[in-house]
Parts: C-alpha cells; sequence; structure tokens
C-alpha cells in the first residue's frame, strides 16, 4: 500500500510539474515578447499593458502553486507550519485571483474595442477604455491584494488554534472547526469566481451578437468588410476563452467542495485542470495575437531548422 501510495504521489508530481513547466514557458515567452517591445517603443498600449500584467501573475502563480503542490505532497511537515503555510496560501491567493480578474478585463476590454453598439454609455467606455485600463488593472491587483491578506489571516488564526495535525499532515484533516474559518473565504471566493465568469458570458455575448449584426448587414448590403477576419479571429479568442473559462469554473466549485475531503484522486483530477487552464488559454492568445504568433513561429522554425541540421 504504502508503495502505491509513493509511485501515486510521484506520477501526480511528475503530471503537475510538466504542466506547471509548460504554464510558466508560455507565460514568461508573452512578458518576454512585451518587456523588449516596451524597450524598444518605449511605451505600451492598452492591449499589451493586460497581456503583461496577466503573463506576470500567471507565471509566478505557477511558480508558487508548484512549491505548494510539491511540500504537501513529498513534504507536508514543512509546509504546514507556521509561518509557511498562511504565507505560500496568501500568495498563492494574490496572483490566483490577479490572474482571474486581469483575464476577465482581457475578456471585457476587447468586448469594449471590438463590439459596435450606438449606446450612448458604451460609446462612452469605447472612447475612455485606453484611460481606464491602468486602473482597472490596479484596482484588480489591489483588490487581489487585499483578499489574499484575508486569506492569510485566517489560515493564521486556524493553524495558532490548532496544532494536532494527522500523521499524513493533511491541513482539512485537522481537529478544528471549519466552518469558523474556510467557510467564509471559501463562500467569497466563489462569490468572486461567479462576478468574473458572468462578466466573461456578458462581454462574449455582447460581442457575438455585434458580430452577428455586423455579418447581416454585410451581406443585406452584398459588400465586404476587411475587418471581418480579425472580428471573427477575435470572437474565436472569446468563445475559447469562454469554453475554457466554463470548465474553470466548474472545477473551481468542485475544488472547493472537494478540498475538504480525503479524496486524492478527485483532488488530483481537479489539479490538473486548474493547472492547466492558465497555461492552454495563454496559448490561445498568442495564436490570436498576429505579433506573438509570428515571433513563436519563427522560434519555432527556427529550433526545428537547427534540430534537422544535427
Amino acid at each position: 500500500e504504502q508503495t502505491n501510495l509513493t509511485f501515486y504521489g510521484a506520477t501526480t508530481v511528475a503530471i503537475i510539474t510538466l504542466e506547471v513547466f509548460a504554464g510558466m514557458g508560455i507565460n514568461g515567452f508573452i512578458v518576454s515578447v512585451i518587456c523588449i517591445s516596451w524597450v524598444k517603443k518605449k511605451t505600451l498600449n492598452s492591449n499589451e499593458k493586460i497581456l503583461l500584467v496577466m503573463g506576470c501573475s500567471r507565471f509566478w502563480y505557477f511558480c508558487i502553486s508548484w512549491v505548494y503542490y510539491f511540500l504537501s505532497i513529498i513534504y507536508p511537515k514543512y509546509l504546514y507550519v507556521q509561518p509557511t503555510l498562511p504565507l505560500v496560501d496568501g500568495v498563492k491567493s494574490f496572483f490566483n485571483f490577479s490572474n482571474l480578474w486581469v483575464s476577465a478585463c482581457l475578456c471585457i476590454f476587447y468586448c469594449i474595442k471590438i463590439a459596435n453598439f450606438r449606446n450612448s454609455f458604451f460609446i462612452y467606455l469605447k472612447a475612455r477604455i485606453d484611460r481606464m485600463v491602468p486602473w482597472l488593472l490596479l484596482g484588480s491587483v489591489l483588490f487581489s491584494l487585499v483578499f489574499s491578506i484575508i486569506v492569510y489571516s485566517a489560515m493564521d488564526k486556524a493553524l495558532c488554534k490548532n496544532l494536532n495535525f494527522t500523521s499524513q499532515g493533511r491541513f482539512w484533516k485537522a481537529n478544528i472547526r471549519m466552518d469558523e474559518y474556510f467557510f467564509p473565504i471559501y463562500f467569497l471566493t466563489g462569490f468572486l469566481f461567479a462576478i468574473s465568469f458572468v462578466a466573461v458570458i456578458f462581454s462574449a455575448l455582447l460581442l457575438l451578437f455585434s458580430l452577428w449584426r455586423h455579418k447581416r448587414n454585410m451581406q443585406t448590403n452584398s459588400m465586404k468588410d476587411l475587418s471581418m477576419d480579425a472580428h471573427i479571429k477575435a470572437m474565436k479568442s472569446i468563445l475559447s476563452f469562454l469554453v475554457m473559462y466554463s470548465i474553470h469554473f466548474l472545477i473551481v466549485v468542485l475544488n472547493l467542495i472537494y478540498s475538504l475531503r480525503s479524496q486524492n484522486h478527485v483532488m488530483f483530477l481537479i489539479y490538473v485542470f486548474m493547472y492547466a487552464f492558465p497555461g492552454v488559454h495563454s496559448l490561445s492568445v498568442i495564436f490570436s495575437n498576429p505579433k506573438l504568433e509570428k515571433i513563436l513561429l519563427r522560434i519555432l522554425s527556427c529550433g526545428n531548422f537547427k534540430f534537422c541540421m544535427k
């Protein structure tokens, strides 16, 4: 039984590690390209600002999450102590929610920039969205910081008042009142994820309706619009993100349900999907951005050429 547990732990760590390092490489690529462009142009447009913050938050989220998961599986006794657990969990929550809200900001930005509506409020937002982006990003970071402080405080209090851990080192198996410490945080986490999920759905539906109306007008007038290709490509990016975000939201809900239980196999599947989402979405962002896609394909083509030469 101990051998099977060891094999299971090694397998889960190996799979999660592959996902984490792939995600770090993808988001590191986005950050590197945008930083190089920033140095050359001395400025960044709104889309690049959002991608830069998103790439940084996801890169560090992968780093902290991998450390958290690695210690919880291999060396739990070094994790479930003060101040390691509250600090790691607080930092992880900060980057997780930064990633969450910045991703939602990216969808909203695409919607306002691309969609066309005659509503006065929408026109107002369209004219000022570039000025609003830095404040949206700052608000997302500050909001995530506040939430991470709440998580740190709850973990610290729970750990201070409970020192009787089980031999397996699982924090949720400790003899504490979970409703007193974690249920409010879990409720707040689900609520915040639900708000961002609604924002993504609303933005995608508005963009879908704008595309459908624009296409219908072009067909009625027997005209061809050169912006249709870009419009459709952006829409595909939004819809792909909507599908992935929906799956991610479901996984988050399952994580909130099963994280207090001892069903390791279920938690393993949850972790696999949770760590896959940031990397896969960042990859779709790369292929929806002509500049990032061109640089990535150039790097891959050079790598294939060198490999063939060897």
